[in-house]
């Protein structure tokens, strides 16, 4: 039992499940960039490094706010809050010692301006989201949508340093994306941000406005993730943004009519799946295609 909490809390701390995210927007930039693909050794490491600095960002998010954390109920019990991981030098070695890694393992299997991406997207979480503007400002997680938009610069220049137009739209698609996919969140946990002081849109605005713009938001971003099938990408590609972008705008559009805390949480999950779908279609597109 000890071993499964201690696996637990490490995927916590890690934040395992947003780096597996992050890393699958690296491999969907990587697939709609033209050009000749990596070897396989060459992804996989750079998929590792992607991995390796956003566990790293997501630990320094969790080690920085454990203030915060003890004042939501949501997080009162992660490791640093609960005291089942000590907050301490060490800690801070391991995260920077995971950035360096990573930021190193990119460089040498693809080239600097991957590293730099890998690097930029982690600083981005890490530093100006967490440290800089979460607690200041509704803007907080609209420059930090930038993280995701970094892993799929950081994936396309692996294959070619010159960022072509469908890893620019993906890039941009990411960034739209992660406002509403987090505002949800809030929405639906709207008395736990309050109470601990973070100005969340849904905080600064009430869930009907904030309703309204994560609505436009996804409508925006749903359309514009159809314009790699015009720049190179296939139908699968296609028919998996379609199909993503219907179920996340009606969502959206749900929760604008009726903006309660369960609609939210429904248009939190259906982003994650619109997500999935976009990045999975991109990646299959490109493999299966024979364009690898």
């Amino acid at each position: 039992m000890a071993a499964a909490v201690w696996v637990r809390d490490l995927v916590s701390v890690f934040k395992l499940r947003i780096g597996f995210a992050i890393t699958l927007s690296a491999l969907g930039g990587l697939a709609v960039a033209e050009g000749t693909l990596p070897d396989g050794f060459a992804i996989a490491t750079l998929a590792l490094a992607v991995f390796l600095a956003s566990s790293s960002a997501g630990a320094f998010n969790q080690f920085v706010e454990r203030d915060l954390d003890a004042r939501m109920p949501r997080t009162r019990n992660r490791p640093f809050v609960a005291g089942r991981f000590r907050a301490g030098a060490g800690w801070l070695a391991v995260i920077l010692l995971l950035l360096g890694v990573a930021i190193l393992m990119a460089a040498h299997v693809a080239n600097g301006w991957a590293a730099l991406y890998v690097f930029l997207g982690a600083a981005t979480y890490g530093v100006i989201y967490t440290v800089w503007l979460k607690r200041r400002t509704w803007l907080n997680i609209v420059v930090g949508g930038l993280s995701g938009s970094f892993a799929v610069l950081a994936g396309a220049a692996a294959v070619d340093p010159t960022i072509g137009t469908g890893p620019l739209i993906l890039a941009v698609v990411l960034f739209l994306w992660t406002p509403p996919h987090f505002w949800s969140l809030s929405m639906a946990l709207r008395e736990d941000y309050a109470e601990a002081g973070v100005p969340m849109l849904p905080v600064v605005v009430g869930n009907r406005v904030c309703a309204k713009v994560v609505f436009a938001h996804t409508l925006a971003l749903s359309i514009l993730a159809l314009l790699p099938a015009m720049t190179g990408m296939g139908i699968i590609y296609l028919l998996a943004a379609l199909a993503g972008g219907v179920w996340f705008t009606l969502e959206s559009w749900r929760l604008m009519i009726r903006p309660t805390g369960r609609r939210a949480m429904r248009n939190f999950l259906a982003s994650l799946g619109q997500l999935l779908l976009l990045l999975l279609g991109a990646i299959a597109d490109r493999w299966l295609s024979g364009a690898a």
